[in-house]
């Protein structure tokens, strides 16, 4: 699995590149802040609703700081994804790096 820094991930978006951001924290966590663009599968329902994924779309996991995210990329390379990537540091160093005015928790 690779590792992208907030920083390189804004740069791909702001170039075009539009891959899924897939945020594995929970509701209330992602109503305090979030990545624009992303889509809210919480971790503990990856297991049933992976499925619902494409495939061919590199994902980019997000979670609050790279724990959840880590581990969640690691169980849809298990299932067959193929370019997944851990965002480094999660929406805690996004917050950080590339948008001060995000709310932090």
């Amino acid at each position: 699995m690779r590792q992208m820094t907030p920083t390189e991930l804004a740069q791909q978006l702001e170039a075009g590149e539009r891959p899924l951001l897939l945020d594995v924290r929970e509701p209330w966590e992602f109503e305090r802040c979030h990545i624009a663009g992303s889509q809210l599968i919480p971790m503990r329902t990856i297991p049933a609703r992976h499925v619902e994924l494409d495939r061919a779309q590199p994902v980019v996991v997000i979670c609050h700081h790279g724990g959840r995210s880590m581990q969640v990329g690691m169980f849809l390379e298990a299932q067959g994804f193929h370019d997944v990537i851990n965002l480094s540091g999660g929406v805690a160093e996004w917050a950080r790096s590339v948008d001060p005015t995000m709310p932090t928790y």
